[in-house]
């Protein structure tokens, strides 16, 4: 199977490349992302239709990836927390390695075909949860083996994946396939790939919260007053609803600890 994440790059003698040209270059390649994914909109827009259902009902959401795809994973679970003001149980990502994977590559483990069911198992993971495994070439065994695990047991998977027809796509219910082409690159699929999967993730998590109910009108009134930012952010979206002082809207909202607290009280 020829993986286009493998393809050669269009660009050759990079090392010969001045600086300006070998920049425009991966702007170019870059610049062809956003309309990759938007062909995948389809398949997105029936994942997190099937994922809200999920959710809807109390079940929570896994990511799983290795390196990169990983790493991916376990930003976008982390800001969940922050952004919506959700647990921080309820979207959680996985990375084949651990944790120490997150900042060091660890040899091999992406190969292990029984790790990632490990430990979504420690989880103590069911058929309320949903599982959506991230993997650039679509063939990463950490992931194949825990999403044919998941379907064993009955429990809902999804990929988001840059090659056609992929092992990955064979073991999800709902595959997200975004095809970006060869890397500038090749190979480096941090690059085109990687964006690709972030621009997904960025559109599965926040249109799963604002039909959870997190999001009012354009504003993140869940979300937790962790820093000064937060806090001024939070007093500007209640002196904008309410039509009141910068004062009385600071003063509400740390009396009443949230955006949507202050809103639900006046």
């Amino acid at each position: 199977m020829q993986l286009t994440t493998e393809s050669s790059s269009e660009y050759r003698h990079l090392e010969k490349m001045p600086v300006n040209e070998l920049l425009l270059g991966i702007n170019d390649e870059d610049s062809k992302v956003a309309a990759a994914v938007r062909k995948s909109i389809p398949q997105i827009h029936s994942l997190i239709t099937a994922l809200v259902g999920f959710m809807k009902e109390g079940g929570r959401l896994f990511y799983i990836g290795a390196g990169t795809s990983g790493r991916l994973g376990i930003l976008d679970a982390s800001e969940c927390p922050p952004t919506f003001g959700v647990d921080h149980g309820l979207v959680i990502g996985i990375i084949a390695g651990g944790d120490s994977a997150i900042r060091k590559a660890v040899e091999f483990a992406e190969d292990d075909t029984d790790l990632a069911w490990k430990m979504l198992s420690g989880y103590n993971i069911s058929t309320k949860d949903f599982v959506i495994g991230i993997a650039a070439s679509g063939t990463t065994p950490f992931v194949i083996g825990g999403l044919e695990k998941c379907r064993q047991q009955g429990i809902a998977t999804g990929c988001i994946t840059c090659n056609a027809s992929s092992p990955v796509a064979q073991v999800s219910d709902y595959p997200i396939e975004v095809v970006v082409g060869p890397e500038f690159l090749t190979g480096s699929t941090r690059m085109k790939s990687g964006t690709a999967q972030k621009m997904v993730l960025n559109m599965i998590s926040t249109v799963a919260m604002i039909q959870l109910g997190h999001v009012a009108d354009n504003k993140m009134v869940d979300m937790q007053l962790s820093n000064h930012k937060l806090i001024n952010r939070g007093v500007k979206m209640i002196m904008e609803k309410k039509s009141i002082s910068f004062e009385q809207a600071k003063e509400l909202l740390l009396k009443y600890g949230s955006v949507r607290a202050v809103l639900d009280k006046q």
